[in-house]
């Protein structure tokens, strides 16, 4: 869905259209420009962020004394990062050692500018696990016992985070610079044209004539919005706005179209390709290809929408959910037109990956310029120049914006794993995990879910997941299950807070658009979307879930059979029945999907 540009006096406007083009033109470029330094790439990108958080944009905005101090940190952060980038080479040869005050002086301006950028991109709660990340690294040689480390010298424990490829400059980062942000532009591309009414359109021409049709559209079209958006709350903010009105104009309750609107745009961030930046985090984090995890991620990602529909249609049996009037839905012709703004960007995506095999970021970079050029054209197949214009501006903007909010998410998360590393703090986790669960398998799991949630409800799902596969993620394998396996497990887990109480995003912003009291939304919200707290545990039972791209015949069979579980579990949830009848099918779904496990 296209949002008209901030209005800004035009040399502002100008200044800020080409910052972001900059920012675009830099991380595309990165693309066909061959190998760039680590050094170079990673620091650059920072630099190019950092405008975007500490000066640009409404959270930018505050006293004097805020916005003068955002703009000391910016170019502070901005010229530390070009001194590393423009001093890589000799950088490298004092392998994360700092020399001197100034380089250390250097260090700390760099960590305070990236944990300063991520509170006021998301707030307090990812700096503070950072803060005491750092603080056990400089003082945990104090501490007594197994937790304790071995003193490190300030020089070589803050140019670990700084000045080497780790820290702030690991892994994550890379991935953060070379596809994550790839994908974010072709998300904003895609939506500052037609693709957000294309999605609307396919989805009321598909579900809207059916029982709970206003319900099925909110739901089809979230997961295809959601499949390039990656972020719940903004998947809630853009279709909600359309179909929440829609639904409430047909009759349903409140807390009904707050609950489908939140659980179906959640399902967004597990949805490939883009599985809100997760996909690629995990990439790097296991070492499998990209089109295996997608393919992985499939099956599961369809059963979460089928328990979502099934759920409908359960609350089809208490409320009379009518379907969208024919005179309301689009006629074919738009249908048509406007379905071919995300198809074709889409397919060439698809083609690229599959046929082509190109990387996932090469491909994505011909699907950016397929839907760059689709922006020239409205659903009336006309190009209006100044709407052409608006448009683009959109793009660059939006793009700049989401990259940077990545960027001080990863970037925080970052110095998190890399005092972790330094330490040996995560392998000490690891123990307690195991300890904990005397090795168990399932006891792990439960425990791992349990953190998963409690970190979710504080900090992105990205975040969470990196935070928790890094500590738990080692213990899950050494209970037993395939690295990818326990890589999903944590992921789905991590996204549970959007929809959980007591602090549940997704539900916030659904029940205020829709005027109901946000538990109501929140408890409907949990029943609608039970698979997203069975299927990760469904993978574990079922490991033939995630192996669509080996065992295509098996996968296919596991998911009828948790479908068939699911559907049981969403009726006996849901529907009034009898409470023993309720009590039976819930015992009934259940059986069905973890029977095996426990034969």
């Amino acid at each position: 869905m296209m949002q008209a540009p901030e209005s800004k006096s035009m040399p502002v406007r100008l200044i800020v259209f080409l910052l972001a083009l900059v920012l675009v033109v830099f991380h595309l470029g990165l693309i066909f420009s061959g190998l760039t330094p680590n050094l170079v790439s990673r620091p650059v990108h920072l630099a190019l962020a950092l405008p975007w958080i500490l000066v640009i944009g409404p959270r930018a905005m505050g006293s004097l004394a805020f916005r003068l101090s955002g703009w000391l940190l910016a170019v502070a952060g901005i010229l530390s990062c070009l001194y590393i980038a423009f001093n890589q080479s000799d950088l490298i040869d004092q392998y994360g050692f700092l020399e001197g005050n100034g380089q250390i002086a250097m260090a700390i301006v760099l960590i305070v500018v990236v944990m300063e950028s991520a509170r006021r991109a998301i707030g307090w709660p990812l700096p503070i696990v950072a803060f005491l990340a750092l603080m056990y690294g400089l003082f945990g040689q104090y501490i007594p016992g197994e937790f304790g480390h071995s003193p490190m010298p300030l020089g070589s424990f803050l140019g670990t985070l700084t000045i080497a490829e780790g820290g702030l400059w690991g892994s994550l980062t890379g991935v953060s610079v070379s596809v994550v942000a790839i994908f974010v532009i072709f998300g904003a591309v895609l939506n500052a044209g037609e693709a957000g009414q294309g999605f609307m359109n396919v989805a009321a021409a598909a579900a809207g004539r059916l029982t709970g049709g206003g319900a099925k559209v909110s739901v089809i079209s979230s997961a295809l919005f959601g499949s390039i958006s990656g972020s719940a709350s903004a998947n809630v903010a853009s279709t909600g706005a359309i179909t929440l009105p829609a639904m409430t104009s047909l009759g349903y309750p409140r807390r009904l179209a707050g609950a489908v609107e939140a659980v179906a745009s959640s399902g967004g961030q597990i949805m490939p390709p883009l599985m809100g930046a997760g996909a690629f985090v995990m990439v790097e984090l296991t070492g499998t290809p990209y089109t295996s995890i997608i393919m992985a991620a499939l099956l599961p990602a369809f059963l979460y929408f089928f328990a979502v529909w099934i759920g409908i249609n359960a609350y089809a049996t208490r409320f009379k959910l009518s379907g969208i009037a024919e005179a309301d839905r689009p006629p074919l012709r738009d249908v048509i037109i406007t379905s071919a703004f995300f198809l074709v960007p889409f397919c060439v995506l698809l083609l690229g990956m599959f046929a082509a095999d190109y990387t996932p970021q090469y491909a994505a970079t011909l699907s950016i310029l397929a839907a760059a050029l689709l922006l020239l054209f409205n659903r009336n197949l006309k190009a209006v120049p100044g709407q052409i214009i608006a448009r683009f501006e959109t793009a660059f903007i939006t793009s700049a914006r989401q990259v940077a909010m990545i960027a001080s998410i990863i970037l925080c998360a970052s110095i998190i794993i890399g005092v972790l590393s330094v330490t040996g703090l995560g392998v000490k986790i690891t123990s307690l995990i195991l300890s904990g669960s005397s090795g168990l398998l399932w006891p792990s799991l439960l425990l791992t879910a349990l953190a998963c949630l409690l970190l979710g409800m504080e900090v992105p799902t990205t975040a969470a997941y990196v935070i928790c596969v890094s500590v738990a993620g080692p213990a899950l394998v050494q209970s037993g299950l395939e690295p990818l396996q326990a890589h999903l497990f944590v992921f789905w887990f991590a996204l549970l807070s959007t929809i959980t109480p007591p602090v549940c995003g997704a539900v916030f912003i659904a029940a205020g658009m829709v005027g109901e009291d946000w538990l109501k939304v929140a408890l409907t919200a949990m029943s609608l979307g039970i698979g997203l707290y069975i299927i990760p545990l469904g993978m574990i039972a079922n490991p033939e879930l995630i192996a669509l791209g080996q065992q295509p015949i098996a996968a296919l069979l596991v998911t009828v059979q948790i479908g068939l579980g699911l559907a049981a579990l969403s009726y006996g949830l849901i529907a009034r029945f009898r409470p023993l009848n309720r009590v039976g099918l819930i015992m009934l779904g259940l059986v069905i999907i973890f029977g095996r496990a426990f034969l």
